[in-house]
């Protein structure tokens, strides 16, 4: 069997973390669907970026705008909702046949506004109201201005994808939100059983970072203690950051106060992963999908990583194997004289500046091709 729809027996769905507009027009996100099991889509504006830069697709939105006054970032959002509610039409005989646990395209708020709570509710209740799909999700980020607005537009019944998650202590804060907002939409009269959510944690990024670290340590003169900590601690950070996420995961919704919620048909917001590329060539190539095998979750994988794992992967449920193993490597990695939480703040950061660059190119970029136009 494809190892990709293998997975579905353990309970992960495959979403693809890509979008141009040939993937409607030309049949590849039908072909995912049909032949690989994939079940929904991701999107960021780093993707939008390559799609309008690398390709013609989005020629006729450039010239009907000819001469009309348009602007770039009007311009963006047309092909970006186009796009993302194109998606969503394709995956909707997935949502119908999962009754809303999967199916979904989502779209992210601007990037500008990740430390922003009260910008952020406005786009994304613009942006929900634009797309008018019910297997949609508005991606925010994972901040804390953006917790209060995640659980905010959980409580109005919006669908929400929320982006950047690092540490363990934000997802159980994330976690945690979704709970409160799905409270507040049941205690309104809201049909609780038509929401759906996932965090997206991110993971290679962690283990790229850590190893720049400990390069850093070594060349700085590191204690002999610190030095053997450091032996294989290479590629191992992020799983077991992962791994122990998933167990607040199971924390949160298996608790009694969301028994409650469950009782009235709500969905757990599954843990999705994301960034589940390797980034470094000693690693393999489905390293983040293999060890991260679990009920409730989704991984959205880049189209490389999808044909890598359709050709080699190997099936197990992983993500709940060895959890000593985990706690010891983060020990570990303390022990090296690395502060996770300082791993996670400065990718927090990070991100938020990488996607904001992102967005501007992407903007300049539609900007530039409508004045070529």
């Amino acid at each position: 069997m494809n190892p990709l729809r293998q997975l579905a027996e353990f309970g992960q769905s495959v979403w693809v973390d890509n979008l141009q507009r040939s993937y409607i027009t030309k049949g590849t996100l039908k072909k995912f669907i049909e032949e690989d099991g994939l079940k929904g889509l991701t999107s960021n504006p780093t993707i939008f970026q390559k799609a309008v830069s690398g390709s013609d697709d989005y020629q006729d939105l450039f010239d009907a705008a000819k001469g009309k006054g348009i602007n770039g970032n009007d311009l963006y959002e047309q092909l970006a909702v186009r796009d993302v509610q194109g998606a969503a039409d394709l995956l909707k005989t997935v949502y119908d046949a999962t009754k809303g646990q999967d199916g979904y395209a989502s779209l992210e708020v601007s990037p500008h506004l990740a430390l922003d709570t009260k910008g952020t509710l406005e786009e994304a209740r613009r942006l929900w109201k634009t797309l008018a799909r019910p297997n949609v999700m508005i991606k925010v980020p994972g901040t804390v201005p953006g917790t209060p607005a995640f659980e905010q537009l959980t409580s109005e019944g919006i669908n929400v994808n929320v982006t950047l998650l690092f540490s363990q202590e934000r997802y159980k804060q994330i976690a945690e939100a979704y709970v409160s907002g799905l409270e507040k939409f049941a205690a309104s009269g809201g049909d609780v059983s038509r929401v759906a959510s996932v965090a997206s944690f991110f993971v290679s990024r962690i283990d790229a970072i850590v190893d720049k670290e400990m390069e850093k340590k070594r060349k700085a003169g590191a204690t002999p203690e610190q030095l053997k900590a450091m032996e294989g601690l290479s590629g191992k950070v992020a799983i077991a950051n992962a791994k122990l996420a998933y167990r607040t995961f199971k924390e949160v919704f298996g608790s009694a106060r969301w028994k409650a919620l469950a009782a009235k048909g709500a969905k757990v917001q599954r843990v999705l992963w994301a960034s589940t590329s390797t980034k470094s060539p000693n690693l393999r190539d489905v390293l983040y999908v293999e060890e991260l095998i679990g009920r409730d979750t989704v991984n959205t994988m880049p189209p490389a990583t999808i044909d890598a794992f359709r050709d080699h992967g190997k099936v197990r449920p992983s993500l709940e194997e060895d959890l000593p193993a985990a706690e010891a490597t983060m020990r570990q990695l303390e022990a090296a004289g690395i502060s996770m939480k300082t791993v996670t703040d400065e990718l927090a950061t990070d991100g938020i500046r990488l996607f904001t660059d992102s967005f501007d190119q992407l903007l300049s970029a539609v900007g530039d091709k409508l004045k070529k136009t």
